[in-house]
């Protein structure tokens, strides 16, 4: 793995990077980068209508956490409410669904904002050394994008 932080505007990057960010299980959606990501891929839209009754199928999983690709973004799923807060094992769930689903797709590049800490409230230190951990045995880069 190879892992960096950077400030730099997330949507910059270029094409061959996948793009990760944290939603909810409800797909809520309105507030923090989200907002950025429905305006660019229409990303709430696609996954309403593609995953129609999706948080309730969550409800019943066991695991907490989940990714969702949908074309060049990785949806990490970390929490069942817009209005909920994620834990870090539901983060640590949902980066390993991400994992899996790179590696199945011959994903290289995936560049993110500091997921979890910001409207989350998850402290970046405890989020970016699960990231580490997931990762570390991957071929894959990760680029952290911090606002300027």
């Amino acid at each position: 793995m190879i892992y960096r932080e950077e400030e730099k505007d997330l949507f910059s990057v270029s094409d061959d990077y996948y793009l990760a960010h944290c939603i909810s299980a409800d797909f809520g959606m309105g507030k923090g980068i989200v907002v950025e990501f429905n305006k660019r891929y229409d990303m709430k839209h696609l996954l309403q209508k593609k995953y129609p009754g999706y948080a309730a199928q969550y409800i019943n999983c066991n695991s907490g956490g989940d990714c969702i690709l949908e074309g060049r973004v990785l949806n990490l799923i970390t929490k069942e409410k817009y209005f909920h807060k994620p834990t870090l094992a539901t983060m640590t769930t949902a980066l390993q669904k991400m994992k899996e689903i790179c590696e199945q797709e011959g994903i290289r590049k995936i560049a993110m904002p500091t997921i979890g800490a910001g409207l989350d409230r998850l402290k970046w230190a405890d989020v970016s050394a699960r990231i580490k951990n997931v990762f570390e045995d991957t071929n894959i880069e990760i680029l952290v994008c911090r606002l300027k």
